[in-house]
């Protein structure tokens, strides 16, 4: 296999994933009835859209939701993942297992479990006396809330490129005389730099195409943000999907718009710090600060993980919502009924966890192949498939499911996905392409560009120097990002609501029908038994990654 059938078949798997989905959704844009098959009075939707008193509100909320998401996250995740990457800690692997806790939780549990705890009368109220309901139902508390949820974004990137850069660098640095922070400065932080900006770039868009926690967040505080708008065109009869389509293209410009700065700030500054064997990763001493900094993470840990975990777990727990937190109030019947209903929970658990394994090993491959011949091989088009792989993050999940079922809900195709459990695993794949790409090709930028020629001179074909020599350098950093992949798409809810063909549910569809139904404690139930699920996994990788390391 050679580079140009690589790139033809990359090419191919984005155009179905990215760009058909992407042109159907543009095209019910600029005509309003190409729902109904007609092209007629083009352009018409967007004078009304315009006119709407609530979009200057819904744009400026949702940059400034974003900014600040992406800024209080960098400011979190950038020391964890130093201390991570630099310093020998403690536990290293626990720490991993505890910030990738907050992507086994769905968005929109985390901001109930943060009301069950934050609002009037609850459990913190109930425990301390203190009330932080107006912090909470605030933009701030919007933010906040989204930030532990997305902080371990750039907590990975940046400590993951530290164990794959190693400290060879600044060690040099250190021997001529430098002192720890003027390496950390000078040597350290440039090599940092397109992995915290891939993270920050990640976290914002992330944060301007969730929906649940502004959904639930948002309406008792006055913040609107254009995915609640796109939902609501989408839900409120008549049903507006022009309307929608448009909003879409809004958040896409947006996430255009970040990717752009992030290639002004970081795209001439690559730099080279691996140019053969990976150094084996051995941490410097922390000495004196090892407890301060074990009890900064720990409390973060704390707040981000244990907190809301312990909403959950209580509330699942609980006979009802009013009785508090009481011995008497306590009950197992919620998670005795996830076993009793004819079956309906555990299989939803499975059909998650197969699809979610699925879309991880197809996004992982692609996300390869691309950043390979973006990075690597700077191929003609390469700005077209780099921009194709960023593209689904600035689309939610309900524009892509729309975008979907306007494309396969067709009678010309022969053969389609529609109605399939495949269509729900081509929506994942597509909302969670850019995880690996970014990840991979921020590893790939560390690599430089002679260690790929050089197998080239000896004999070597391109995909011959992709298996031997780039993959065993960034598999770490591919490995993480197909296990975040694997973490969201076992979650992810808008498409599952919108595509999941009738005989087939997820775990996110089965919670959202419980709350719908008012049963607030086995959705929680439900969500912990998932969560506990999810950490097994989690723990069985790691441990066969270690095994294999080993051997």
């Amino acid at each position: 296999m050679n580079q140009t059938v690589i790139a033809r078949i990359t090419t191919a798997l984005l155009v179905i994933l990215v760009a058909l989905p992407l042109l159907f959704i543009v095209l019910q844009a600029l005509f309003p009835h190409f729902s109904a098959g007609s092209l007629r009075d083009p352009f018409s939707a967007i004078p009304h859209l315009l006119a709407e008193p609530q979009l200057p509100a819904m744009f400026s909320g949702t940059l400034q939701i974003a900014f600040g998401v992406a800024l209080l996250s960098a400011l979190i995740g950038l020391p964890l993942g130093v201390a991570r990457g630099l310093f020998d800690l403690p536990c290293p692997k626990l720490w991993d297992l505890l910030f990738l806790i907050p992507f086994l939780t769905p968005p929109y549990i985390a901001a109930l479990s943060w009301m069950l705890v934050l609002q009037t009368q609850g459990y913190l109220m109930q425990l301390t006396g203190l009330d932080l309901n107006n912090l909470l139902f605030s933009k701030s508390g919007i933010v906040l809330v989204m930030t532990l949820n997305i902080f371990p974004v750039i907590y990975f990137a940046v400590s993951r490129s530290l164990l794959a850069s190693g400290q060879r660098l600044a060690l040099v640095a250190r021997v001529h005389g430098a002192t720890p922070w003027r390496a950390f400065y000078h040597i350290t932080l440039p090599l940092l730099s397109p992995a915290l900006a891939a993270g920050m770039l990640l976290a914002f868009t992330l944060a301007i195409e969730e929906y649940g926690v502004p959904a639930a967040l948002g309406t008792r505080s006055g913040v609107v943000m254009l995915t609640v708008g796109i939902e609501e065109k989408l839900a409120d009869w008549p049903i507006d999907l022009p309307g929608a389509s448009l909003l879409s293209l809004m958040l896409i410009a947006v996430a255009l718009g970040g990717w752009a700065l992030q290639r002004k700030l970081t795209g001439g500054t690559d730099v080279t710090s691996v140019s053969g064997k990976p150094a084996a990763h051995v941490g410097a001493k922390l000495g004196l600060f090892t407890a301060p900094v074990v009890a900064v993470m720990a409390m973060i840990g704390f707040i981000a993980v244990v907190l809301p975990g312990l909403s959950m777990a209580v509330t699942g727990f609980s006979a009802t919502l009013s009785g508090g937190l009481a011995w008497d109030n306590l009950t197992g019947a919620h998670f005795a009924a996830l076993f009793a209903q004819r079956g309906d929970a555990l299989p939803a658990l499975g059909t998650s966890v197969s699809l979610a394994f699925a879309a991880a090993l197809i996004t992982g491959l692609l996300g390869l192949c691309a950043a390979w011949l973006v990075v690597m091989q700077r191929i003609k088009g390469r700005a077209l498939i780099d921009a194709l792989s960023l593209m689904p993050a600035a689309l939610p999940g309900v524009v892509v499911g729309v975008g979907l079922i306007l494309l396969w809900n067709r009678a010309f195709w022969p053969v389609s996905p529609y109605n399939t459990w495949a269509i729900l695993l081509l929506s994942y794949c597509c909302l969670l392409l850019p995880w690996p790409v970014r990840y991979i090709g921020s590893a790939m930028r560390q690599l430089g560009g002679n260690l790929e020629p050089a197998a080239r001179v000896h004999g070597a074909s391109a995909f011959q120097a992709l298996r031997f020599i780039v993959l065993p350098l960034i598999f770490p950093a591919m490995l993480a990002s197909m296990l975040m992949v694997f973490a969201i798409a076992s979650r992810e809810l808008v498409t599952s609501l919108l595509l999941s063909p009738a005989g087939t549910q997820t775990v996110a569809v089965f919670i959202w029908r419980q709350f719908e139904q008012g049963s607030v404690g086995q959705g929680m139930a439900m969500a912990t038994l998932t969560l506990i699920t999810g950490l097994g996994l989690m723990l069985t990788a790691l441990a066969i990654m270690q095994r294999s390391t080993k051997g």
